[in-house]
């Protein structure tokens, strides 16, 4: 009986399979020791087979085994252009901050969670009264007032704040996912949802609650975050005020609008949640992980992605057997019993790994990026610093026995075997994080191989550099060549800048997308965030429940009559596609496109 998977292309690995499949006619079991080439850390092949032929059989498996295990450590062997666990570890390491989640706003997980009891929710309105079906709420009264509505007195609203009584379920939704646009910014809601991505239906929005709550109802489900949606505005939570708020800004002349200051005080309360932890009101069970880049759970993207950018990955293509299997995990997660999971921290444990390399791997860059080719001195000098770096992330991984050969790398072809010598380094920095953990869920198992993928490729590169600033003679502890060689030196710098620069483009961590030169004191770093800068959609046009009624952004749906909302004139981002990071003034004049209300 066959249990370990080995590549179905490899010759002696299918011989062995059929082999045993052959000649099975008693229960004898061998079992094979693979804990130096199991992937996935330590673990065993168990066989059934003649006990005659066991020796045969293991040998052939030794054979394949040790090919593999070479293969795997290989240092000139970069990741698969469909490969997703990179994907899945920065979308993971994202979740909960407003950051990267403004700047790839097409969301990919699904996640459970809770609220604690005793948090504040608000929710602005136009009524004193509680709503009488679903709903929005916000953690911070900044973005709740923005639907504070002014229907009798004009210079009034009514605010209502409520608190959580009891321990509330959820469902988060990463990306943008509270974005009313046509981009992909609602595809995981609308799966949930509908079953079917409906990019024409963004501002279906009294729809899309009522259907996901219908849908969450059967799991218990209290709400949904994107903003938080509230199922019922009844069940575990209690008004604590509903207050006829006066209007909160003073229009000075020559300014924009109170609109505009309140809108850019909602920006900049999501800032305080742009980094982790995030939003710490929000507490996620990350073993019960849902990812569109599960490339096992939904191998219908795979080739939809083939090609694309990050920036335009989404869900249209997914097939419908794929959106079954995803309503089906996600169901088996919201109803499987309390501490059923391995316990790990996954979040910390991805976010040692983003502290430990994040910043040096951006200062190596900058070392290299600092250097004059034409300067000998200066590229010996920027050489050593950026070797220096390299060697201080794999100290805890360089053992004693490990020696590089001397080689002239001017003079002497070489090839990827001239680093074999550092493969052990390879190895261990790669597998130290992940190396005995086995017993987890099948969306842990998703997060393992995320992690196991990304530190498998920063630990190649590294090595690989590193290995190569050793041969070079740049290494201050093991120098190979008693001379510097300048052609060599500059060569060395040229394959290094590409392979940082090629790791960080890869790994794409929001963590290093930030203002460059640092904002001032009346100022803030900001993202272009919707619905600020970006075209508004168009209305629906073909309604899909009989009756509905055209929705108007937010709380406003529940209410019946016209009352103007979001900036009926602004300006169009520059950058609304694709977000990059500017300093935007805190005090007015405000940016234009926060609008200008009369």
């Amino acid at each position: 009986m066959w249990q370990y998977q080995l590549p179905t292309n490899s010759t002696t690995v299918q011989l062995a399979y059929n082999y045993c499949k052959q000649t099975s006619t008693s229960s004898f079991r061998y079992v094979v020791d693979l804990s130096l080439v199991h992937i996935h850390g330590s673990g065993s092949v168990v066989l059934c087979t003649p006990g005659a032929a066991t020796r045969l059989l293991a040998s052939v498996l030794s054979a394949a085994i040790w090919a593999r295990r070479s293969a795997y450590w290989q240092l000139d062997k970069s990741p698969g252009v469909n490969s997703t666990g990179h994907l899945i570890f920065e979308t993971v390491s994202s979740l909960l901050q407003h950051w990267p989640n403004t700047r790839m706003r097409n969301g990919h997980n699904i996640v459970p969670g809770t609220i604690p009891p005793g948090t504040l929710l608000y929710h602005g309105t136009w009524s004193p009264n509680l709503p009488p079906g679903p709903g929005w709420t916000a953690t911070d009264p900044e973005h709740s007032i923005l639907f504070c509505r002014k229907l009798v007195k004009e210079d009034a609203c009514w605010h209502l704040t409520l608190m959580s009584m009891r321990t509330l379920k959820v469902v988060y939704f990463d990306g943008s996912s509270a974005a009313k646009a046509p981009f992909a910014t609602m595809d995981t809601q609308d799966i949930i949802a509908w079953g079917v991505v409906q990019p024409g239906w963004s501002l279906e929005e009294r729809n899309r609650i009522e259907d996901l709550c219908k849908w969450g109802r059967q799991y218990s489900v209290d709400g949904f975050v994107s903003e938080i949606m509230l199922c019922n505005f009844t069940s575990g939570v209690r008004l604590v005020s509903s207050l006829n708020l006066a209007g909160s800004v003073i229009l000075m002349p020559n300014t924009l609008s109170p609109r505009s200051s309140r809108m850019f005080e909602a920006m900049y309360a999501g800032s305080w949640h742009n980094h982790y932890p995030g939003e710490t009101r929000i507490q996620l069970d990350l073993s019960g992980l849902v990812s569109f880049y599960d490339t096992e759970l939904v191998p219908s993207l795979v080739s939809a992605r083939s090609g694309q950018e990050r920036w335009n990955h989404r869900l249209l293509n997914i097939s419908r057997e794929d959106v079954a299997r995803v309503r089906a995990r996600l169901g088996e997660v919201l109803t499987r019993p309390t501490g059923q999971s391995s316990g790990i921290d996954w979040q910390a444990m991805i976010r040692v790994i983003v502290d430990r390399y994040s910043e040096r791997l951006e200062f190596v860059r900058y070392l290299l990026d600092s250097v004059d080719t034409n300067d000998w001195n200066g590229v010996t000098d920027y050489a050593i610093k950026a070797q220096v770096q390299l060697r201080n992330m794999l100290v805890p991984y360089i053992l004693v026995n490990t020696t590089p050969p001397s080689i002239n790398l001017k003079t002497k072809e070489t090839g990827s075997g001239t680093l074999n010598w550092a493969r052990p380094t390879y190895k261990l920095c790669t597998t130290t994080h992940t190396e005995v953990l086995d017993d987890v869920t099948s969306s842990e198992r998703v997060l393992l191989s995320a992690v196991r993928e990304t530190t498998r490729e920063i630990c190649r590169v590294l090595t690989k550099m590193w290995g190569s600033g050793v041969l070079a003679g740049v290494d201050q502890f093991m120098g190979t060549v008693s001379e510097l060689d300048v052609e060599v030196v500059q060569n060395l710098i040229k394959m290094w800048s590409k392979d940082i620069d090629d790791l960080m483009a890869w790994l794409d961590w929001s963590v290093w997308v930030k203002c460059r030169p640092a904002c001032g004191p009346e100022e803030i770093c900001y993202l272009t965030t919707w619905p600020v800068g970006f075209p508004m959609p168009p209305l629906p046009h073909l309604p899909h429940k009989a009756g509905y009624v055209l929705p108007l952004p937010s709380q406003l749906t529940q209410c019946k009559i016209s009352v103007p909302v979001g900036p009926p004139r602004i300006e169009l981002a520059d950058d609304w596609e694709r977000p990059q990071p500017r300093c935007t003034r805190r005090t007015d004049p405000y940016d234009k496109s926060f609008g200008d209300h009369p």
